[in-house]
């Protein structure tokens, strides 16, 4: 077994591990993960201070179709994860051959799938700003990033899959460490394409650092080289480095229903909840659109900072997908509630810190984010105010990658549904015309404490284990 991965037979042998050790395999699982997150949110930091230093308009232009990026990314998501939970369970199961034939047909979806998105995304894109209610000076830059990134959706999609399927065969870091490698490659790409060449002095030598001043069409397109190249270093690390997933001539290509069928029972109720999540989040933007300028810059920048708290979740609840997968597969359900409810407790409390430390720091972060004086004051007063759902929206987070590696996604994307529009839309729709943003972020607080809530009851009933294993449905078969 190659050295990025942990041994799957623990799951096998009927061995009993010690709260700690599971604790300490729960926290190796989720620092590289974590790591990548950071950076990640570090990057998208960066990103948003170059753009900000263009003016509310572009920062503005961006926010205005951020929420649309997001759908396309989470369908992305949802496709890759009915495949990559398969391939967890037949690793706990130490099922290699089966394993490996599930990443062969992802593949071939992959390839559909990504295109098809992207040929949706482009096709909307002159539209999607007007659409949204965005005034008409960002218009024409919000339709331009959305087409560029939307034009590189298939490299998306198989950057997707190639982490998805390393992480849930056990190997964490490789992924972990080639997304630091693509944020640091975003913010390169970046300042070479959002501003214009310029001139600098450092120990009394003037040089030059070349641009090509391409606005908010730059900050797109340095995304969209990041990941290509991270997508082949990716997919060079499934299809050929790991042992698990390894391809050769042996690997069946030919479409097997039965995988995805087994698919399209995870990955369409996690679809669904993506497309929840993320339409409610267009439907906020609809809503904020009609506050001003200002509004909008300000809400998309509280967006990224709110990113720094629940990146922890994000990195331990990828931790918890894998592990419960691949104790499920192995048969043993008392190891996956186990892991599962240490991942969500220590998600609470890695949150509940970061919450605090958002909460001081409000002012500080976006005095990095933008130069602009409304802005700033505005974005940190509701920043603040999301500070006080970060233990129980962790709850959400850490839960719902729990619940994914049993295979169960029906019931949180109606959690999701019932939450989002049926607590923050509502709310922020009726709030926003009186008191503005702080209503939006109000009435998020809000939802985000009640979706902790009801996931957290979704947890402790424990319905979740008594699904039978997609492992089982394939080797009945």
């Amino acid at each position: 077994m190659s050295n990025t991965h942990f041994d799957t037979r623990y799951f096998r042998d009927g061995q009993t591990l010690s709260r700690k050790r599971q604790l300490q395999m729960v926290v190796g699982l989720s620092v590289p993960a974590v790591l990548a997150q950071l950076s990640a949110t570090i990057m998208q930091y960066i990103d948003a201070a170059m753009v900000g230093s263009l003016g509310a308009n572009a920062s503005a232009s961006i926010g205005l179709v951020s929420s649309s990026t997001w759908l396309l990314n989470g369908l992305c998501t949802a496709a890759v994860t009915g495949f990559s939970v398969q391939v967890a369970q037949f690793s706990g199961a130490g099922e290699r051959e089966k394993g490996r034939a599930v990443f062969c047909q992802s593949i071939l979806m992959a390839a559909v799938f990504g295109l098809i998105l992207a040929l949706l995304g482009t096709g909307v894109s002159p539209f999607l700003p007007g659409w949204l209610g965005g005034k008409a000076e960002i218009r024409g830059d919000a339709s331009s990033y959305f087409f560029i990134l939307c034009c590189a959706l298939p490299s998306l999609q198989f950057r997707q899959l190639a982490g998805g399927m390393l992480q849930c065969s056990g190997d964490i870091k490789t992924p972990s460490m080639l997304n630091i490698l693509m944020c640091a490659l975003d913010v390169l790409f970046n300042s070479l394409l959002i501003f214009p060449a310029r001139h600098y002095t450092l120990l009394g030598w003037r040089f030059l650092v070349p641009g090509a001043g391409l606005g908010v069409k730059g900050a797109a397109l340095g995304t969209a080289l990041a990941d290509v190249v991270t997508t082949c270093l990716m997919l060079w690390a499934a299809c050929v480095r790991s042992e698990f997933l390894r391809l050769d001539r042996s690997c069946a290509w030919r479409a097997d229903p039965l995988c995805y069928k087994t698919a399209a029972r995870v990955s369409i109720p996690l679809a669904f909840e993506h497309f929840i999540l993320c339409s409610a989040q267009i439907a906020a933007t609809h809503i904020v659109a009609p506050l001003g300028t200002v509004a909008i810059a300000a809400n998309s920048l509280a967006v990224t900072a709110e990113s720094l708290c629940y990146m922890p979740g994000g990195g331990i609840g990828t931790a918890a997908t894998t592990l419960v997968g691949q104790s499920l597969g192995a048969g043993r359900r008392d190891m996956a509630r186990r892991f599962a409810q240490l991942s969500v407790w220590l998600g609470m409390a890695v949150m509940t810190v970061t919450g605090l430390l958002m909460f001081l720091l409000a002012p500080y972060i976006f005095a990095m984010l933008t130069p602009d004086p409304e802005v700033r004051l505005l974005g940190a007063q509701v920043l603040r105010i999301e500070a006080f759902a970060e233990p129980l929206f962790a709850a959400s987070i850490v839960t719902a990658g729990a619940l994914r590696g049993a295979g169960d996604t029906k019931i949180p994307s109606l959690i999701n549904f019932v939450s989002m529009w049926g607590i923050r839309i509502t709310t922020a729709s009726f709030l926003a015309p009186r008191i503005g943003l702080y209503g939006v972020w109000i009435a998020m607080c809000g939802e985000l404490c009640i979706r902790g809530m009801l996931f957290l009851f979704r947890l402790l009933r424990e319905k979740w284990l008594e699904r039978s294993l997609i492992v089982e449905s394939n080797f009945n078969e």
